[in-house]
């Protein structure tokens, strides 16, 4: 997948361009919708497939004390978004000029710049320009002028829930993994950085790599069992999140740290996708490093037998 930060760039993308237009966090099954209709309708034509997104989220410009936790950092959304089979992604900085920009003007420019524009796909709820006034009626009712055609899309629903990224976000906090999965029509995962830590899992026998996530909303602590990408290798796992109270003092130090199975290697500074599979356990202080060190082995009996099958 191309990846492409300006309307300049987005003008040298190929072919009738078929678009996807969201801030997609999480990429969940509705965003996928959305996503979904700009590439069917590309490869029907034979054009181009191209999401436009956003960077940073919107909200955190107009209303920053309300942004909500971020469920995918944009590393972690474009290879979400690549896996879905379109051609580009324009991740546009979203500033107080873009807030600023009326609605007709954004979409004139999108049309200007997209090469033979031939369809918007927007969710129902998507709202865009100075104030949020813009939305798929005005797309609808502009693409005479410029040719293309708009799509609006419905929302998703999960049984009588409704897919929304807030929906996901809250089912993650409160720990419903399987609520969030359902939503997401995959695993909650979280895309972060190895960096050092204390190497204490290695004195206790069981190495982790300290996971430093580029999001910013992580399941409750526990302890879960986990698949582990690395590149294109997948690897099982057991994850803690929480403040270590065995070890550790101060206890706002929270940490998200993983012990691959049957690895060996350095993952220093590498990235790392940590799948969540199913929680073993809550977190919990012991009065021994002995202790913690037997309940490691259980939690990695559990881990192993949770993870059996899965793939």
């Amino acid at each position: 997948m191309q990846v492409v930060h300006t309307f300049d760039e987005l003008a040298k993308v190929s072919h009738d361009v078929c678009l996807a237009i969201g801030v997609f966090d999480g990429v969940h099954l509705g965003h996928q919708r959305v996503i979904g209709q700009a590439r069917e309708a590309a490869r029907a034509a034979g054009g181009t497939a191209v999401v436009l997104t956003f960077d940073p989220h919107p909200v955190r410009v107009l209303a920053p004390t309300k942004a909500p936790p971020l469920l995918t950092s944009t590393a972690h959304k474009l290879r979400l978004i690549a896996a879905l089979g379109v051609d580009a992604c324009l991740v546009l900085r979203f500033d107080q000029q873009l807030a600023n920009t009326s609605p007709t003007d954004f979409i004139d420019t999108v049309a200007r710049s997209a090469h033979s524009l031939k369809r918007i796909c927007v969710g129902s709820r998507f709202r865009f320009g100075h104030n949020r006034s813009g939305d798929v009626a005005l797309i609808a009712r502009l693409g005479p002028q410029y040719g293309y055609v708009a799509e609006e899309i419905t929302s998703v629903t999960v049984g009588d829930e409704m897919i929304s990224s807030t929906a996901v976000r809250q089912h993650v906090l409160h720990g419903n993994l399987d609520r969030a999965q359902a939503m997401l029509g995959r695993r909650f995962s979280v895309l972060g950085t190895v960096v050092r830590g204390d190497t204490l899992g290695r004195q206790l026998g069981y190495p982790t790599a300290n996971i430093n996530p580029h999001n910013e909303v992580l399941p409750a602590n526990g302890v879960y069992a986990v698949r582990v990408h690395i590149g294109q290798a997948v690897h099982p796992g057991m994850a803690n999140i929480g403040v270590r109270p065995t070890v550790q003092a101060d206890a706002s130090e929270h940490r998200l740290e993983v012990h691959l199975l049957d690895f060996t290697g350095d993952l220093y500074g590498q990235d790392l996708e940590v799948e969540f599979c199913s929680k073993l356990r809550a977190e919990q202080k012991f009065d021994s490093l002995s202790a913690l060190r037997a309940q490691l082995a259980r939690d990695e009996h559990a881990a192993r037998s949770a993870l059996s099958g899965i793939s």
